[in-house]
């Protein structure tokens, strides 16, 4: 049995150095649900293709919880030089600290990179001895704060218990939304669609045959099926996006390919022809029990096309596979209307400097209250009909 003197946490600077089989072990244990993103491949990925790493302001600091001989705990851990690809927004903290002489930067993240998928983020053998666990994990995150002369440690998108547990050790607790659909037992969309009040489900049909109208015929690739002229079409179409949405794309098209190249079987593409071309395509991710929506773009512009791609041909596949729901990725309301409800996303922080740390808790305090009246009445106009919904 392990003493206290036994049990150190060691740095990784890159996901590479460690093991893939005794990463994957404790990120994604046996008799769990499958999380891709904090998959030893997906992670991998991010940093093989450069995407992440020092150059991009993302430099791993992974940490290893070791038991003995064996590692029984792990965090994804980066210092970051800036605030992007978080999703969780702290400029005006940066902000803040900046105007009182203060250098918000370096700061500590503990996240998967441009990702904001909820999920696990202290990754701990799972027994008797996991809280305690996850407590030597952020205590060593905390003193490596301390160590760098960080000004905070985030922790984002983690699950609820984790959020729990981290606001009893003292972090801050802030809480988001994301809009997810749940699939109730649906046989198919039609049935999906029974759910809904008689007026929206009029529009959707609507929108989605207005979305193919112009000739377009949709793939879903994934698998063995995928070709590098997949990837050089999605490509093509996540840049479009990226540019319109955040000026400069978070990732390289050297990323894609490694991704298919480790995770095929995870990967959803859904691809949309017109006239022998591909014009348009959602990249998806494929988990245990979920199919996560991950990047959508067009060189072409049609009506509701986003709409049927990342929304409606989701359902279709989650019908199809069993998967219990799709979450569509951070934001976007307009996801209500068509059958994506809201549902809360947490993080939590450490803030060195006691005078923010107060301000900070004061803000949160009444951010929270306002999430939560908004997700009130968002779910409140959901387009569901009153009465009984089908089983899960």
């Amino acid at each position: 049995m392990s003493t206290e003197q036994e049990t150190v946490v060691e740095v990784a600077t890159s996901i590479a150095s460690v093991d893939p089989l005794t990463w994957d072990r404790i990120a994604n244990p046996a008799g769990s649900a499958h999380d891709p993103f904090v998959s030893h491949a997906f992670l991998k990925a991010l940093e093989a293709s450069g995407a992440i790493g020092r150059r991009s302001g993302w430099a791993p600091q992974h940490l290893l919880l070791r038991e003995g001989s064996v590692i029984t705990g792990a965090m994804p851990l980066y210092v970051k030089s800036h605030s992007m690809g978080e999703f969780v927004f702290d400029q005006g903290w940066a902000e803040a600290y900046e105007r009182n002489g203060l250098a918000y930067y370096p700061k500590l993240l503990c996240a998967v990179p441009v990702t904001p998928v909820p999920g696990r983020r202290l990754l701990v053998e799972t027994g008797d001895n996991a809280e305690a666990r996850e407590g030597k994990l952020v205590e060593a995150a905390l003193e490596l704060t301390r160590r760098l002369g960080a000004s905070s440690l985030h922790v984002t998108f983690l699950t609820g218990g984790e959020a729990r547990r981290l606001g009893a050790m003292g972090l801050l607790q802030r809480t988001g939304t994301q809009y997810h659909w749940t699939n109730a037992g649906y046989g198919s969309f039609e049935d999906f669609l029974g759910t809904v009040t008689s007026r929206k489900r009029k529009a959707l049909r609507r929108e989605r045959r207005d979305a193919l109208a112009p000739g377009i015929a949709v793939e879903w690739v994934r698998g063995r099926d995928l070709t590098e002229a997949h990837w050089d079409a999605f490509f093509a179409f996540y840049i479009d996006t990226g540019n319109r949405k955040w000026g400069s794309p978070y990732l390289n098209r050297r990323f894609f390919s490694l991704l298919g190249e480790a995770m095929a079987d995870r990967c959803l593409l859904v691809m949309c022809k017109r006239e022998g071309r591909y014009v348009a395509g959602a990249l998806n991710i494929i988990g245990g029990d979920a199919l996560y929506g991950r990047y959508w773009g067009c060189i072409e512009s049609h009506p509701f096309l986003h709409f049927e791609v990342c929304y409606y041909q989701a359902i279709d596949y989650a019908i199809a596979h069993g998967l219990k729901r799709v979450e569509a990725g951070a934001g976007g309301e307009h996801k209500l209307v068509r059958g994506y409800l809201p549902e809360p996303t947490y993080s939590a922080h450490w803030i060195a400097d006691p005078r923010f740390r107060k301000a900070i808790a004061d803000f949160l305090v009444r951010e929270t209250d306002f999430v939560e009246r908004q997700s009130e009445a968002m779910a409140a106009i959901a387009p569901f009909r009153k009465g009984p919904r089908l089983e899960e």
